[in-house]
């Protein structure tokens, strides 16, 4: 997301969704997902994130706008790149849209969005949006032919799908990981010769995340389940605080 700030510091986003997982479990309106929001803006962050999926497994259409009436820093919807999601985020004109792949099978997003197969298509749709005002951000994998792709086709934003890194992470692939963590770099340096802006997120935890932040190029960060999972044992406050005294230390 754009916000007026230096360019070298890096944002935290943080995504709520998993908040509406466990309220959805049992129904109800509990835990409140607008105070989740909340928590996290009192907390540092700088942005938040949900993503409204097509099956509605965890963000409600009425959540958009009772968590962008709440906040006062910007939301990022994610969101596919169907008709049904454009009317929708065209009637509350969230701050930055970022379009992913998915899939109704999925746990998780699995990959990056195909952009350099797609481009035609998405260059038409992304262009209403960009001209209804909001940040068009793209969720794609750090290959250099969907970097090239999303700045052809008008998005503002990339955002690198670090899953890849984070699961070699996981199974201390060292190798495997340092290889993933190149490409990381390469992605995010074309994209801002490219003009993009540079995001990054998915898998991130207090572990891995010092590597990914250390990349100058990436302005932004946007991590959720874990910050969900932390919370339940050191509260949302917390685990946000924390993430960004490690993203900070991997600035210095």
């Amino acid at each position: 997301m754009a916000l007026a700030m230096q360019e070298q510091e890096l944002r935290l986003g943080v995504n709520i969704d998993h908040v509406a997982t466990l309220r959805n479990a049992r129904g109800g309106s509990d835990p409140d997902l607008v105070r989740a929001a909340l928590l996290a803006q009192g907390a540092g962050a700088d942005g938040i994130t949900i993503h409204l999926r097509e099956d509605r497994r965890h963000i409600r259409d009425a959540d958009l706008g009772a968590v962008m009436r709440a906040i006062r820093i910007p939301l990022n919807l994610e969101m596919a790149a169907t008709e049904e999601m454009r009317r929708i985020a065209l009637a509350h004109r969230p701050h930055a849209i970022c379009l992913v792949p998915e899939r109704r099978e999925e746990r998780t997003t699995e990959g990056g969005l195909e952009v350099a197969g797609d481009a035609a298509r998405l260059r038409d749709y992304i262009a209403p949006l960009r001209d209804a005002g909001a940040r068009v951000s793209l969720f794609i994998a750090p290959d250099e032919a969907q970097v090239e792709a999303a700045a052809h086709v008008g998005a503002q934003v990339v955002e690198l799908h670090v899953g890849a890194y984070s699961e070699h992470c996981a199974a201390n692939a060292a190798e495997r990981r340092d290889a993933e963590l190149r490409r990381l770099f390469s992605a995010a340096a074309l994209g801002k010769e490219l003009g993009l802006e540079i995001h990054a997120g998915h898998g991130l935890n207090f572990e891995n995340v010092g590597p990914i932040a250390a990349i100058p190029e990436i302005l932004e960060l946007n991590i959720g389940h874990f910050l969900i999972g932390e919370a339940v044992f050191v509260g949302l406050e917390a685990a946000i605080r924390e993430m960004r005294r490690q993203m900070n230390l991997a600035r210095l």
